[in-house]
């Protein structure tokens, strides 16, 4: 990831302009997550540092996985610690955490910039708790290479994934390429496994926060995950398999597909990735007959309310969600923006080409269940479809179990 001088230029250029005369001694610390490339952000930072030379920012990293993450940042923000003053949430998060009292409100804050998922995203009952970070969605990621060396399109629907996979591994003869690499561990991106086809069935689980479940197409959801581990397109072990582990298998040229994030694309084209200009990237494959679905993600940015800076870290929360940051990240870290005009941007299709094509499917992803009780949602689901993936439960069983929880979680 190497960061452009225009780039750097332009974001230097922006920030300078309005650089204080005043030195302050102000300390602010950042929580990101390991997993989105705080390296990057550090670059960001610098940029920061230099326009408002009484401020230092340092950066605390942590957990590779959403669960991970807010597990640290519930003890933290439980313990009403006042050494984080800015965090980076999970999309699902902004209203779980002001609902908690454990972020500022940015009062009077006009988000009719951003895209309009992400504006409602960090909104609860008129304020607006949280700023965006960045965008994102799942992609089906897809070995460029392989798929045309044998005559094949990108698929679009997961039956035609399975072909390919049998096709192109019958023909490479390679006992460590894997067809499917995809997120089967009990983590958060399980929801979202579980999701896609039965959205793609044209189903919804949560309306106006009361449970609207399709045991039929929770089954088939179920069903379909399961075959891909038994028809042997995907690893025996899939179960344990997390975010970042579909996107090390895939970047060391050991999978043909991936269901990942945006932030893989980047890492695929680093020095150390053996599948560098050999990525593409596709939308998600619909269930036979159904629509093609995938996922809203993203993350935001929010203010402790414990932190002992609030004017100066709401000021820069502002920064890293403008426009002159969504861009950079972009660019350097193939993070997809939150403003939609940055996707027609020359320098960030330079840098990521695929990004013209992915507005669109940030704009049609669907979010995960609205509901305060949404941590109990997603227990539930993902420890089944984890359990399904092991092999200790069929997919009927799994269905019944998830429609039998969420009726006790959503009355």
């Amino acid at each position: 990831m190497k960061t452009t001088f225009a780039a750097g230029a332009m974001l230097s250029a922006a920030l300078l302009g309005g650089a204080p005369l005043a030195h302050a001694d102000t300390e602010l610390k950042v929580f990101v997550s390991s997993q989105h490339q705080p390296d990057v952000w550090r670059k960001v930072l610098d940029q920061y540092e230099a326009a408002n030379p009484g401020t230092k920012v340092t950066i605390e990293t942590g957990g590779n996985t959403s669960e991970a993450q807010v597990q640290y940042l519930n003890t933290v923000m439980t313990a009403k610690d006042t050494a984080l003053d800015v965090l980076i949430l999970d999309v699902i998060r902004p209203a779980q955490f002001a609902a908690a009292g454990w972020t500022s409100p940015f009062d009077d804050k006009d988000m009719s910039a951003y895209l309009p998922a992400y504006s409602e995203a960090n909104t609860v009952d008129g304020k607006v708790v949280a700023l965006p970070a960045f965008a994102d969605a799942m992609f089906l990621y897809y070995r460029k290479d392989l798929l045309e060396k044998h005559g094949i399109q990108p698929p679009k629907t997961w039956d035609e994934l399975k072909a390919a996979v049998k096709t192109i591994n019958g023909a490479e003869k390679n006992p460590d390429l894997q067809g499917l690499s995809f997120q089967g561990k009990a983590i958060e991106g399980a929801v979202c496994t579980f999701l896609l086809p039965y959205w793609s069935q044209g189903k919804t689980l949560v309306d106006n926060g009361r449970l609207n479940f399709d045991r039929d197409a929770a089954v088939k959801s179920l069903a379909l995950w399961k075959s891909f581990v038994d028809e042997g397109v995907s690893k025996k072990n899939i179960a344990e398999v997390a975010t970042d582990d579909t996107r090390k298998e895939f970047q060391a040229g050991n999978a043909i597909f991936a269901v990942n994030w945006s932030y893989a694309w980047a890492q695929s084209q680093g020095k150390d990735s053996a599948v560098a200009d050999k990525v593409g990237v596709a939308r998600l494959p619909a269930m036979t007959g159904g629509e093609q679905a995938t996922c809203l993600g993203g993350w935001e940015w929010g203010v402790s309310a414990y932190s002992t800076h609030q004017d100066e870290a709401k000021k820069l929360v502002e920064y890293l969600s403008g426009k002159d940051s969504s861009k950079y990240m972009a660019i350097n870290g193939s993070l997809l923006p939150t403003y939609g005009e940055l996707y027609k941007d020359a320098d960030v299709l330079k840098a990521a080409p695929w990004f013209a094509d992915a507005l669109q499917v940030v704009e049609t992803a669907k979010p995960r269940p609205v509901t305060p009780r949404y941590n109990e949602v997603s227990e539930t689901i993902r420890t089944t479809v984890n359990a399904v993936l092991a092999g200790v439960m069929t997919p009927e069983d799994g269905a019944a179990q998830i429609e039998a929880r969420l009726k006790r979680v959503l009355r």
